[in-house]
């Protein structure tokens, strides 16, 4: 009877031992999490219910799970998902405060899961949850470094937070420091830019492709230097070649930079097949570089984007581009077809689908603008400037047409560093324009005002970005304030 017992106390011991709470990041957790950066979604799901299978306690495969819904979310923006994912969340975070305390992914997991889910928050407007949990989840990893000095996927977050922080509009900092949102932009992307060199030497290597796809954004979307255009490119190459995320990322780089054919092979060329998750955004990217050059065929992906997407964002401007088509063939049916549509589908969350909405309220563009502005967005800026080569303001009725000749002028020599010319044309849309509501000759302001900053011109500079603050009531208002804002601090005023 002793034995017997003795032989069920080391059973259960036994099994005690090995069904325990812990973290075990091993190779079947990384192939799932390399599945997950790919965009095959499923064969992570699969993978994720193997080692729960052989391992029910891995606490690494709710965070998993937890990724496979935040790229899903990204990828389809779907409202009615993103509602019945997000309860998941305060399970998850119970489920990992029962593990291993005295792991290093104990409070990593659970601020990644607030970090992730602020992320979508914010995506979907949702702006206020955004913020607290991307708070709790700088709480978090701030706690857990203390703890762990040498865990460097902590500074993976913690660099990507100090960056989200910096970034706050100029008009909000006031009020979001009283709360403990602090940042600075430039040593978040110092911080990602040295984990991106040491990372792939050591044991946490799998979490390079993370790192590459947070610097890929804050390059594009705050950065927004064209100089840098081969660095982003070098981090987005550094994803595997069957990685669908890879080729998004190319491509959107590629599109932002002004490098629109190479942003045209890139999304044809990406991979495709069941195993990866739909992706409508690939088609609507495709449809607005292959318009952008004027192609026969642009109608086709954005046809694409608009018949599969169930998401809340592009969905007006993927109906104004369209428009747009057609309106450069000189189907004027089907362009007022389309720009009907822009009024009475989609919605307002995203910029672009409000800007959209404001397009198609006005009266049509005219053609030889439009061309311009669609040649200068791809970067074939000498195309666009045959164009506008031989024409006055006078040769456009309507004012707001008038304002955009100069404007696209200055914006073209801008990008051609004929500062001279880009100023004087810059000046003429501030002249005609400053009491509208278009955006021109506020962005104009704001464009001279970077000219005399790069020339270290500072009272000339300060001048231009308090006109750009100083005008009101135009489209992107508070976008151009923020940026003449954050002009005027850079250069001391």
């Amino acid at each position: 009877m002793t034995r017997k017992f003795f032989l069920l106390a080391l059973t259960l011991l036994f099994f005690s031992f090995h069904s325990r709470a812990n973290f075990d990041f091993n190779n079947n957790c990384k192939q799932a999490y390399q599945a997950i950066f790919d965009l095959r979604l499923q064969d992570a799901k699969s993978l994720i219910q193997q080692e729960k299978t052989q391992n029910p306690n891995n606490g690494i495969t709710i965070l998993l799970e937890n990724y496979v819904d935040y790229f899903s979310l990204l990828a389809s923006e779907n409202k009615n998902d993103y509602e019945r994912l997000k309860a998941l969340k305060s399970n998850r975070i119970s489920t990992l405060e029962k593990q291993d305390k005295s792991s290093p992914y104990y409070l990593f997991s659970q601020a990644e899961i607030y970090l992730q889910w602020g992320l979508l928050q914010s995506r979907f407007q949702d702006y206020f949850s955004s913020a607290m949990d991307i708070r709790k989840a700088d709480k978090l990893l701030s706690n857990n470094a203390d703890k762990f000095p040498a865990f460097l996927p902590n500074k993976k977050s913690s660099g990507l937070i100090d960056v989200i922080f910096g970034s706050i509009p100029a008009n909000l900092r006031g009020i979001t420091s009283t709360f403990g949102f602090k940042g600075n932009i430039n040593n978040g992307i110092k911080t990602l830019e040295n984990l991106a060199t040491t990372l792939p030497k050591t044991a946490y290597s799998f979490y390079k492709d993370e790192v590459a796809f947070f610097l890929c954004y804050i390059e594009v979307e705050l950065v927004h230097n064209k100089s840098n255009y081969n660095k982003i490119m070098t981090y987005a190459e550094s994803l595997g070649d069957s990685s669908l995320l890879r080729s998004y990322l190319q491509g959107y780089i590629s599109l932002k930079n002004a490098q629109n054919d190479k942003a045209i092979m890139y999304l044809q060329n990406r991979p495709k097949g069941n195993n990866y998750i739909p992706f409508p955004a690939l088609d609507y990217l495709l449809g607005n570089v292959k318009l952008n050059r004027m192609d026969s065929n642009a109608n086709v992906y954005l046809a694409n984007f608009l018949n599969h997407t169930k998401g809340v964002n592009y969905i007006k401007d993927a109906y104004l581009k369209l428009a747009y088509f057609y309106y450069l063939r000189g189907d004027n049916n089907r362009y007022q077809s389309f720009i009907k549509n822009v009024s009475s589908k989609g919605n307002l969350y995203d910029e672009k689908d409000k800007q959209a909405l404001r397009e198609a309220n006005d009266a049509p563009p005219d053609l030889i603008l439009l061309k311009a502005r669609l040649f200068f967005d791809g970067g074939y800026y000498n195309k666009a400037l045959a164009l506008l080569a031989n024409k006055d303001k006078d040769d456009f009725k309507l004012l707001r047409d008038k304002i955009e000749f100069y404007y696209r002028l200055g914006r073209l020599y801008d990008e051609t560093n004929r500062d001279s010319d880009a100023i004087t044309n810059y000046q003429q849309a501030i002249n005609v324009g400053h009491q509208t509501s278009y955006y021109y000759a506020a962005n104009a302001a704001l464009s001279i005002g970077n000219i005399y900053e790069k020339r270290n011109d500072r009272a000339k500079a300060a001048s231009f970005y308090k006109q750009a603050i100083a005008m009101k009531n135009h489209e992107y208002e508070t976008s151009i304030e923020n940026k003449a804002k954050d002009g005027l601090k850079r250069i001391g005023y």
